[in-house]
């Protein structure tokens, strides 16, 4: 298959998103980016996050980077925070679908020799056996008769819930991997190891944290703390439990519909 060129100008295009049915990378007009002061109780995961980015800005030892754990506790929010923080430094990030994983050579034979450096970010991996466009993503991580780019780096994300949905609940352990965690503990679960040198484990948020999140988001809003909390607590536990996503979801009903 032949990728051609982007044609792409990575001065100002600051990232891009394949689209699978034109073939092409287009570049993001309108980024969505995060504050990442607005990202609450992730702190070590931000520090460690934020320090192999750095490294890998400086061409320092740095590792490909799984975020793993429950929903809506920050692991794709935490990637958005990375261009407002380091697009200066030569950030690019580039998006690709975990189908179209298959793409990645292709993607990486047209920027390897560019001065920029690019993170190309994968959301909601899954893993399983029948997942042949997993092979690409190990070729580039790994490496073949190819030395992998020293400009490109892979940040995905994984749920864990969505993990036990398609692994028999058997494979799983019963928290969720850290990055001091044996990566080898199921190998159904756990082949990700071979893929990620940092593994990022986002727990579910406490309802202490939730409440500091509440309080944050609606700290301009004149309203009872206590019956915000309990209005907030009532909102999660319809959903999937607190977290910042929800935290959100419930400002947002806030204000259309109280």
């Amino acid at each position: 298959m032949a990728f051609g060129k982007t044609g792409i100008d990575w001065r100002s295009t600051m990232a891009a998103v394949w689209r699978s049915n034109r073939h092409l990378l287009k570049p993001i007009e309108r980024i969505a980016s995060i504050d990442a002061d607005t990202l609450m109780g992730i702190d070590d995961q931000k520090a460690l996050l934020y320090k192999n980015t750095e490294n890998f800005l400086r061409a320092r030892t740095c590792c490909h980077a799984l975020l793993w754990g429950a929903p809506g506790t920050g692991k794709s929010s935490l990637v958005k925070t990375l261009l407002p923080r380091y697009q200066s430094y030569g950030l690019r990030l580039i998006q690709v679908s975990r189908d179209e994983l298959h793409i990645l050579p292709d993607i990486i034979d047209d920027i390897h020799d560019h001065n920029h450096h690019f993170i190309i970010y994968c959301d909601n991996l899954v893993p399983g056996a029948e997942r042949h466009e997993y092979q690409a993503l190990k070729a580039i991580t790994e490496g073949t008769l190819e030395s992998p780019p020293s400009n490109v780096l892979i940040y995905a994300t994984a749920s864990s819930s969505q993990l036990r949905s398609e692994l028999n609940a058997n494979d799983l352990p019963t928290q969720p991997l850290t990055h001091t965690d044996s990566p080898a503990k199921t190998e159904k679960c756990w082949f990700f190891a071979d893929y990620f040198g940092l593994f990022l484990s986002f727990q579910p948020m406490t309802e202490t944290a939730y409440f500091n999140v509440i309080d944050q988001l609606f700290k301009r809003v004149k309203v009872d703390r206590d019956q915000l909390h309990q209005e907030a607590m009532h909102f999660a536990m319809q959903r999937d439990g607190p977290s910042g996503r929800t935290a959100r979801h419930f400002l947002n009903h806030y204000q259309i519909y109280l």
